[in-house]
C-alpha cells in the first residue's frame, strides 16, 4: 500500500486511519498486539517516525496502548450502548468504565418545523432553543447531537447546558427530576464534513443517526434530538 501526500491528508493520519479501520473491521482484535513499527512502515511505505506519530495519535484517543519493551496493543472496544426507556449517556458511559464528557459546540434559537412541532407538542413556528453538543467517552468522541427544546419552557437552556454539560442536569435545573424515552428511530448515514471534524472521523465513515423524543412522567414532550453516533465506536443494545 502506498501513501500519497497528494490526497491532501498527512501521511501519519493515513496510517492511523488504516490501523483504525483494521480495529473497526476486526482484523486487529481488542487486546491483540499490533505489528511492529518496522512492519507497519513497510506496509504503508513510510518511515518509522510517521508510524510513531500515527500510533501516538491513536493512543491519545484511547484506541491503542503502548507497553514499554513489549509493543503496541489494541485497546478499542465498541461501547455497549443500551437503548431503553431511561437512556442516560453519562450512566451508560460510566458503567462501561469510562469518563463521560459533554462539550457544547453552540447554542442558539430556532423555530419549530412541522416535524419538530409535532414531536414537542407545539405549534409550527414556535420559538425553540437549539443545542449542538459532542459527547465523549474519556477523550474519544462518541456522538454529536442536536437537541431542541421549547424556548418558553426552558429559557436560557443553552447557557445552562454550557455550565452543566448534561441534559439530565439541565432538565433537573428546570425542576424535572425524571423523564423517559417516548420514541427512538435509528437510520444509517455517511458522515458529513462538519460531523467528521467533530467526531474525528475520516470522510466516508458510517454514522448511526438516532432521532429520539423524551417526555416527563405525565407524557408531556420535553426535548427532541438527532444524534449522530460513530458507528465503529458503539454497539446498540435494544432492551425492553
Amino acid at each position: 500500500m502506498t501513501m500519497q501526500e497528494s490526497s491532501g491528508v498527512a501521511l501519519w493520519r493515513q496510517v492511523a486511519d488504516g490501523i483504525e479501520r483494521g480495529i473497526a473491521d476486526g482484523r486487529f482484535a481488542a487486546g491483540e498486539k499490533l505489528p511492529g513499527e518496522m512492519e507497519i512502515a513497510e506496509t504503508y511505505r513510510v518511515n518509522r517516525h510517521t508510524v510513531r506519530r500515527a500510533l501516538a495519535a491513536l493512543a491519545e484517543r484511547g484506541l491503542v496502548r503502548a507497553e514499554r519493551g513489549s509493543g503496541t496493543y489494541v485497546e478499542a472496544q465498541r461501547l455497549a450502548y443500551p437503548l431503553r426507556s431511561r437512556t442516560r449517556f453519562s450512566e451508560i458511559v460510566g458503567a462501561g468504565g469510562h469518563e463521560p464528557r459533554g462539550q457544547l459546540i453552540e447554542a442558539g434559537t430556532d423555530i419549530a418545523t412541522r416535524e419538530i412541532a409535532r414531536e414537542l407538542g407545539l405549534k409550527t413556528g414556535a420559538p425553540l432553543i437549539r443545542i449542538e453538543a459532542v459527547r465523549l467517552a474519556d477523550r474519544t468522541p462518541i456522538c454529536v447531537s442536536t437537541t431542541w427544546l421549547s424556548a418558553e419552557q426552558f429559557p436560557d437552556a443553552g447557557a445552562v447546558f454550557a455550565d452543566l454539560r448534561s441534559m439530565t442536569k439541565l432538565l433537573a435545573h428546570y425542576g424535572i427530576k425524571d423523564y423517559r424515552r417516548a420514541s427512538t428511530r435509528i437510520t444509517a448515514a455517511i458522515v458529513d464534513a462538519t460531523d467528521a471534524a467533530r467526531l474525528d472521523l475520516p470522510l466516508g465513515r458510517p454514522v448511526l443517526v438516532v432521532d429520539a423524543t423524551d417526555v416527563d412522567n405525565a407524557d408531556k414532550p420535553l426535548v427532541t434530538k438527532r444524534s449522530r453516533f460513530a458507528a465503529e465506536r458503539v454497539e446498540f443494545l435494544v432492551e425492553g
